[in-house]
């Protein structure tokens, strides 16, 4: 099995974010992107389980831009 792994030994699922498009994604702030980036790594698909158990949706702008006509 090749997967990709973190560098905490967690294997990566989904492209991972960086800690930019992460913050911008769900509107946080530095603060609390960095320390939730940090707690729960990269990975798309943990962040946006995550974010979805907070219930905290991505903003509009960046669903749209998403979608590939």
């Amino acid at each position: 099995m090749n997967e990709k792994v973190s560098e905490r030994g967690r294997a990566l699922r989904g492209k991972p974010y960086s800690l930019e498009e992460f913050r911008a994604k769900y509107a946080l702030d530095q603060h609390d992107a960095e320390d939730l980036f940090q707690r729960f790594g990269p990975s798309s698909v943990e962040l946006d389980l995550l974010m979805a158990a907070k219930r905290r949706k991505p903003l509009f702008q960046v669903i749209v831009a998403d979608i590939s006509l």
